[in-house]
């Protein structure tokens, strides 16, 4: 079964860590110096935040899949999806051993596809997404407001 992965990146861990720890009435599975998970099945979520972005607000989105058929049947989808595909293979990240793939969406919203197959001491080392990433239209969003 696949679950949802979101990571937010924050500014306070701790403050944050309070907040969706109250939010999701369940302190974290995983809490590190710089990161948090909550793997959640109410909703079906693997909900991740870290100070390691540099920027806070969304960082990603993502499928965790349990399977490597599951693995193989997203892989096809993203090959279908006419956009690039960044295949990482086997890598260490957010203290996991992990098979992933990325892919960005038409505004550039970057959402991995990935099989963690353990844990590890350390964070790991962040994918360069520039081979994916398309070149978007200018900024001006219809709804929103102006910049000053």
């Amino acid at each position: 079964m696949k679950r949802l992965h979101v990571h937010v990146s924050v500014d306070n861990l701790a403050q944050s860590i309070g907040f969706y720890s109250t939010l999701f009435a369940a302190p974290p599975s995983i809490e590190k110096p710089d990161y948090a998970k909550w793997m959640l099945d109410d909703p079906r979520v693997n909900f991740a935040i870290s100070t390691r972005s540099g920027q806070s607000g969304l960082d990603h989105l993502g499928i965790q899949v349990e399977t490597p058929e599951e693995l193989t049947e997203v892989y096809a989808r993203l090959a279908q999806a006419d956009r690039p595909v960044l295949e990482e293979g086997a890598t260490t990240c957010c203290y996991a051993k992990s098979e992933k793939s990325w892919i960005a969406d038409p505004q550039g919203l970057s959402w991995e596809t990935f099989l963690t197959s353990g844990e590890s001491t350390i964070y790991g080392d962040s994918a360069d997404l520039g081979s994916i990433r398309v070149a978007q239209p200018a900024a001006g969003a219809c709804c929103g407001p102006k910049a000053a």
